[in-house]
């Protein structure tokens, strides 16, 4: 209750104060939300459509999706708004609450990357076991798992953060309210909160990329040991899409929250923030569907059948 009666609202600084840049910005990041949003539901609205695609893989890959259009949606639209109208204000509450959402649905989708490679592990290296191995309750634990984990890590750093004193200045050198820019204007100690955050990330980035960098280690051993060129080629194909989107999302997760907030500008973090709040979440629909046969097929369908 202290920290309320400290400071009861944030102002955010935005991506620029340049006035004559507002509009172009809101254009840019609209026409990214309005792509991001039409290729993650239409991802959904596929997989839910198409029988073929009732599988594992397109289970997690719908998931994936969801939780690409809920942690951009907590972003872009207030970002939009602010753009627009260029009020800067937001109240203590709606930045607590930002903070969670955009943390528990990124993490969410931290663990689903690692759910996606263990089942590429169990379709490539163990394939006569794998519908016995990935069934709907083993999926479906794996994705609350997944809910679960998410929720709870953040709940600590979250509860972590705002439970610090902010008394010096309420201006968040960002264009939404993460972690490590509102950590950043705490008047009291805060490096154990930041060694917390740290601990916290580093645990779900290293953890989930444990379990990737294992299955994927399985999954060449067992393609180099392929005999078949066209068996190679699809084992491949099949991994080249998730390693894509793993690899743009941990790199930089990593930049931003494994290293200390002094080592960094926050204009730097701004621009990688910009890229996995807004760029990741458009991007990896495209990923997942431009080389994937199964999607494409499926959307032909569904087009046809609109048609009809």
């Amino acid at each position: 209750m202290k920290n309320r009666t400290e400071v009861t609202e944030f102002i955010l600084l935005g991506l620029t104060n340049a006035p004559e840049l507002q509009v172009p910005l809101f254009i840019v990041v609209m026409v990214i939300y309005t792509i991001t949003v039409t290729g993650n539901l239409g991802m959904i609205l596929l997989i839910l459509l198409d029988s073929r695609l009732h599988s594992p893989m397109y289970f997690f890959l719908g998931n994936l999706s969801l939780m690409d259009f809920c942690y951009s949606s907590t972003v872009s639209p207030s970002v939009m708004a602010r753009l627009l109208t260029g009020n800067q204000i937001i109240s203590y509450s709606d930045c607590t609450a930002q903070a969670f959402f955009f943390g528990a649905f990124a993490t969410v989708e931290n663990y689903l990357l690692a759910t996606m490679a263990y089942d590429r592990y169990a379709a490539v290296c163990q394939p006569l076991h794998y519908t016995t191995t990935m069934t709907t309750s083993v999926c479906a634990c794996l994705v609350t798992g997944c809910t679960f984990g998410g929720i709870l890590t953040t709940s600590v750093i979250t509860s972590d953060t705002f439970s610090l004193s902010f008394c010096v200045s309420n201006m968040v050198h960002h264009f939404f309210c993460e972690v490590p820019a509102v950590m950043a204007l705490t008047c009291s100690d805060g490096h154990v909160n930041e060694l917390v955050l740290i601990f916290m990330a580093s645990f779900n980035i290293f953890f989930a990329l444990l379990v990737i960098l294992v299955s994927y280690l399985f999954i060449f051993i067992t393609i180099l040991k392929m005999r078949s060129a066209a068996s190679y080629q699809k084992a491949l194909s099949t991994c080249a899409s998730h390693l894509t989107a793993v690899s743009i999302f941990y790199g930089t997760a990593i930049f931003m929250y494994l290293q200390p907030s002094s080592s960094h500008s926050m204009d730097t973090a701004k621009i990688t923030s910009v890229f996995y709040t807004m760029v990741i979440p458009m991007l990896n629909p495209m990923v997942y569907s431009l080389r994937n046969k199964e999607v494409n097929s499926a959307f032909r369908k569904v087009v046809r059948r609109a048609k009809l």
